[in-house]
């Protein structure tokens, strides 16, 4: 995220999901925060996904009509310049391949994933 002049720097917010796509709530609120925090100006947001929820960034998701949609959310995120990671062992695990994941995802590592711990000031684990 580009800085104003004059302008305080952004906070680095890293959100860290673990939970699968559906089933549960919880990766679909991380996301909700995740983007609502994107939209600002004041925040840079990451977002990383291990375990099951490496499956919201399933491409080609239908969901019944009115219920929420991950892959749209992801999607949503990465046109704001959030970039997000999968895990790339929980990835192999479930049998998922780059070739099934949105293009705003990308297969990651949990080296990638100590680094944007590091970058981070804050991490909100879902």
């Amino acid at each position: 995220m580009s800085l104003r002049v004059g302008a305080v720097s952004a906070v680095r917010i890293l959100f860290v999901l673990n939970d699968p796509p559906y089933g549960t709530e919880r990766s679909y609120n991380g996301l909700r925060l995740a983007y609502a925090l994107a939209k600002r100006e004041d925040a840079e947001v990451r977002v990383f996904m291990l375990a099951d929820s490496v499956g919201c960034a399933v491409a080609g998701q239908k969901v019944p009509e009115g219920h929420y949609n991950l892959g749209r959310m992801i999607e949503a995120l990465g046109r704001r310049g959030t970039e997000i990671g999968l895990c790339g062992t929980c990835m192999d695990a479930r049998g998922l391949t780059e070739d099934r994941i949105l293009p705003s995802a990308h297969r990651s590592t949990l080296e990638a994933l100590a680094d944007w711990t590091l970058w981070a000031e804050r991490v909100l684990v879902f």
